[in-house]
């Protein structure tokens, strides 16, 4: 029996199967936004108890929202007001867990974990982002590919519901093998060898340090990467473009803005977004224009710049923080998933670069042949707010991160670090960098100063409050080298974080 809210999933994916990627993409265009997100609302109001509940006791009458400007007046829902109010079947549609088959938990950072239900219909317009970066960017319609998972499997999130969007890719014919050796490295190793000649190219997907820990160990077992023409594709953490860099010319990449790509995702939303060639070439152009960049994103430090279908996923803004809206098994309605960030028109974004000189595709790197997919843009910088303040500067950690990821440091260093203040004994402040040393690499005395060196550069370059606060005296970090996985600093297995508010003494310098 049909629900009010979406139609049953095999007319759901025949359309998906039966449409070429260029029609689904082509209906923001055709399909008015606010109108569609109005009448989700309403759909809401009519299948969701919780939502109904929700308003009633915030005494919003829903009858009387019948404009965007009402929706956008709506009432903000998050996970401590609604997801954690009420029970989980009334967050449903329909007010049941019957429409759903599969769960995702949340990782819990924020607090008690949340499962999240989902159909297998909401999957289509989630498949529709990989189907984006697949096939614009790995051209997987003309090339056999190989796609090797390598997220954690289980209820998270991100392996299984990766998994299966490639599956659907497969079923729409793209000629498309999918492994699931999950973040086992011996098995992502086995996989590749055995099935990686076999296929024009491999694509890896996984969060990013893993992954470079997967192409380090890979090539240090005798993998010659180059030769299986990887394709990247990453979630859950902001990284910088030098990054990206790196990690090509550990490939053997030639082209960046079609080489990888990063999905913008939660466990409550699915994938919001993602890079394409575009917003590749455009976040590249900033980084190396870091007053154009302060200029668009308003801080020193470079977000994740994606773009995304205002018709499935319906992003606003909140406080300079991200509100969405979108059908899902649990529909969220100006869902506030605090991510810091914005969002920008696709005209919008081309009227600032031609402000800023750029008047073709050229002049960001790309063939003048290319066509941009025209589709809004989100830029997230990151949940939690993770910056160190010294002497009144916010010192970022995406700052800290491109000192660290130029070649010559990269060779010692596995990327991870620690960014905190700490004190000397005669009560000065000094920033202090841990960094976190490549498997088989000592600590040497005579790295330190070079690493500082190399951070106190970036910094200057990227974040004009430390350039013009921090007192020239105290603008060189004090760097402490940790050996790899240390259990004080870098544990295994745990969630890296890249800051610490209270003071450690320092290790080997």
């Amino acid at each position: 029996m049909s629900n009010l809210l979406t139609p049953p999933a095999d007319d759901v994916f025949y359309r998906f199967i039966a449409t070429p990627l260029d029609r689904l993409l082509a209906e923001p265009q055709a399909t008015n936004p606010e109108g569609k997100v109005l009448a989700l609302f309403h759909r809401c109001v009519a299948e969701v108890p919780a939502y109904r509940q929700f308003l009633e006791s915030r005494g919003v009458n829903p009858g009387k929202i019948t404009t965007y400007a009402a929706f956008h007046a709506l009432p903000l829902m998050n996970k401590a007001n609604y997801m954690q109010a009420y029970p989980l079947p009334e967050r449903c549609q329909g007010g049941s867990l019957k429409g759903s088959d599969r769960v995702a938990v949340s990782s819990g950072s924020t607090g008690q974990p949340t499962f999240w239900p989902r159909s297998v219909t909401h999957e289509r317009d989630v498949a529709v982002r990989f189907e984006q970066v697949f096939y614009d960017g790995f051209r997987v319609h003309e090339r056999s590919t190989l796609a090797v998972v390598c997220f954690a499997l289980g209820n998270w999130v991100g392996g299984l519901y990766t998994t299966s969007c490639c599956w659907h890719l497969a079923r729409k014919g793209y000629p498309l093998m999918v492994a699931t050796p999950g973040n086992n490295k011996a098995e992502i190793f086995r996989v590749v060898r055995e099935l990686a000649p076999h296929f024009d190219q491999t694509v890896l997907l996984g969060y990013p340090p893993f992954v470079k820990d997967v192409i380090d160990a890979g090539a240090a077992e005798g993998i010659d990467w180059a030769s299986y023409h990887p394709k990247l594709v990453f979630a859950g953490e902001v990284f910088s473009e030098e990054w990206r860099s790196l990690m090509g010319q550990l490939i053997g990449s030639k082209s960046p803005c079609y080489d990888s790509a990063s999905l913008y995702g939660t466990a409550d939303g699915g994938v919001l977004g993602n890079e394409t060639p575009f917003s590749i070439a455009i976040r590249r152009w900033l980084a190396q224009h870091p007053d154009a960049a302060r200029s668009l994103f308003g801080e020193s430090r470079l977000p994740t710049l994606v773009q995304y279908d205002p018709t499935s996923r319906f992003f606003e803004t909140h406080e300079g923080t991200l509100v969405v809206s979108g059908e899902n098994s649990v529909p969220l309605i100006r869902y506030h998933i605090a991510d810091k960030g914005g969002i920008l028109g696709f005209d919008e974004m081309w009227r600032f670069l031609k402000g800023q000189g750029v008047d073709s595709l050229s002049e960001l790197g790309l063939d003048e042949n290319f066509q941009p997919r025209n589709l809004p843009f989100v830029y997230v910088f990151g949940r939690a707010d993770f910056t160190v303040s010294y002497y009144g500067a916010n010192i970022y950690p995406e700052n800290v991160t491109v000192g660290l990821e130029q070649p010559e440091i990269m060779a010692w260093v596995t990327g991870k670090f620690v960014l905190e203040t700490q004190e000397t004994e005669a009560g000065d402040k000094y920033l202090h960098i841990t960094v976190e040393l490549l498997p088989g690499i000592e600590t040497a005395p005579e790295m330190a100063p070079v690493i500082a060196a190399s951070i106190r550069t970036q910094l200057l370059r990227l974040n004009s409050e430390f350039a013009n606060y921090t007192p020239e005296d105290r603008k060189a970090p004090r760097v402490t080298q940790r050996l790899f996985a240390d259990p004080e600093y870098f544990p295994a297995g745990v969630k890296h974080r890249y800051t610490r508010r209270q003071a450690h003494e320092p290790g080997n310098s």
